[in-house]
């Protein structure tokens, strides 16, 4: 019998500005992508120097995770390997892959190299929480919230997770998003069900 899956919480970054749950709480009208990222790192006083060797996608990835999770995730009711991840994007890495292609005309740069892999990304987001559970990344050529619900619900339904942080985080050239969103079983307090419906609606919050 299918689980009853619920979000419990969701984090839009996208046009200079983040969403917790509907509501907007950070905006910044910084010149690129790049000056963003560092006033939304400085903003919410995270202490990681690692974040400045990450690359724009790692960047909004792990900044989305860390609005998603903050006040209000209770990680102790897990176990590290009960926490999945499932991301979805357009372009793969091919931001950075761009950029190191360019370095390689001179003198190839290891530090970009490390990241030509899109689920870079989610290693990053694990490294950080400490999560084990399920991995996947996947390609697509729109957002697809119908393969995501009904991934992340088989992955319920089969007891492989217990939680779930999936959604969409893609970055090219000046432009990106992430919408992220965390499902867990069972209704809590200001969640909604675990619907294509609600998950379009958390990533048509910026419009995009």
């Amino acid at each position: 019998m299918p689980k009853e899956n619920y979000i419990t919480a969701s984090c839009v970054i996208a046009e200079q500005a983040i969403f917790k749950n509907n509501q907007q709480i950070f905006e910044n009208k910084a010149a690129n992508v790049e000056s963003f990222l560092a006033a939304v790192y400085q903003n919410f006083n995270i202490n990681y120097p690692k974040f400045y060797k990450m690359d724009n996608l790692s960047k909004l990835g792990w900044l989305a995770a860390e609005v998603l999770l903050a006040n209000g995730f209770e990680k102790e009711k897990y176990e590290p390997q009960d926490i999945a991840l499932i991301i979805a994007n357009k372009n793969s890495s091919l931001d950075t892959d761009i950029k190191y292609f360019e370095t390689v005309k001179t003198i190839a740069s290891p530090a970009l190299f490390v990241y030509t892999l899109p689920n870079i990304v989610m290693g990053e987001i694990c490294i950080r929480n400490n999560f084990k559970g399920e991995n996947a990344f996947f390609i697509f050529e729109r957002f697809n919230p119908g393969f995501m619900q009904q991934y992340v619900q088989h992955l319920f339904d089969t007891d492989a997770t217990k939680a779930v942080i999936c959604g969409w985080i893609e970055t090219m050239n000046n432009d990106y998003k992430a919408a992220l969103y965390l499902v867990e079983n069972g209704m809590q307090a200001k969640a909604v069900p675990f619907t294509v419906e609600n998950i379009n609606h958390i990533y048509q919050i910026t419009n995009g």
